[in-house]
């Protein structure tokens, strides 16, 4: 009997630290990327995959509502699970909500590891793969278009930003794909409903008559969302993409952490 041994392809020398469960599909869609980009990258057996440690941080309060002062500072939230993290060993952190980020200036310095933020990864995807690309659309919750988190980075770039504007019709359309009690994707689980479907096609369309070259999946139930949509109006770029990307590169240590902090 021939016994066949896997071993690992690439060294690991960086511990990733997730925090997931916002909204209840972050993660989940998170890690199926990483599965999936590590196995471009050669990996063909359990051990060729990078370690990592998961937080399902689902009780950090509603980031939209938080910015709002609806509910309450997501803040101490974030530094104690980011701490948690930290103390299990966890070198680099990923947030995988892109609204969390409004909060990154406060919870980074009470963190001993560096928080990658998704904006940065987002914006130097963009510039990477769709050169062309100079109007970037962008669908997001209220909270991330109030906080204009990928305006700056993208502003920084040299790109300009295409969005609805926060209270239009277009916007509510938006945001109801996202939160609607029945029909939105955060409240029907692992099943996305049509309506939240063609509410998002409907979105990108949009952002192409408004002249955008290319769209950013804001939220990671519109990350969910769009990658369901097999014929859209624009390409578009997943942030989860791109930071499960920037993180087996951290990992491997094909990467260095202090280019991609946010400014």
């Amino acid at each position: 009997m021939t016994l066949y041994v896997s071993t690992a392809v690439n060294e690991q020398i960086a511990l990733p630290g997730i925090i997931g469960g916002l909204g209840p599909l972050a993660h989940i869609q998170f890690e199926q990327i990483l599965l999936e980009r590590s196995c471009r990258r050669g990996a063909t057996c359990d051990q060729a995959h990078p370690e990592w440690i998961l937080m399902n941080a689902t009780q950090i309060p509603d980031r939209t509502k938080s910015i709002k002062g609806i509910v309450p500072d997501c803040t101490p939230y974030l530094v104690k699970y980011g701490q948690r993290l930290q103390r299990a060993g966890a070198d680099f952190l990923i947030v995988t909500c892109n609204t969390a980020h409004a909060f990154y200036a406060q919870v980074q310095t009470q963190l001993d590891i560096p928080w990658i933020p998704l904006m940065q990864a987002t914006t130097q995807s963009i510039v990477e793969q769709f050169p062309s690309a100079l109007n970037v659309g962008i669908l997001a919750t209220d909270g991330t278009l109030q906080t204009q988190l990928y305006h700056q980075s993208l502003c920084r770039a040299g790109l300009t930003s295409i969005c609805p504007a926060v209270g239009s019709p277009m916007q509510k359309r938006v945001m109801q794909s996202i939160y609607h009690p029945q029909w939105g994707i955060k409240t029907t689980g692992a099943k996305v409903t049509e309506q939240a479907l063609a509410a998002l096609a409907h979105a990108t369309h949009w952002l192409k008559e408004q002249g955008a070259d290319i769209v950013i999946a804001g939220c990671t139930e519109l990350s969910v969302g769009l990658a369901q949509i097999e014929s859209l109006s624009l390409p578009w770029i997943d942030p989860l993409t791109a930071i499960a990307d920037i993180t087996l590169d951290l990992a491997h240590g094909d990467r260095a952490v202090h280019s991609l902090l946010a400014a």
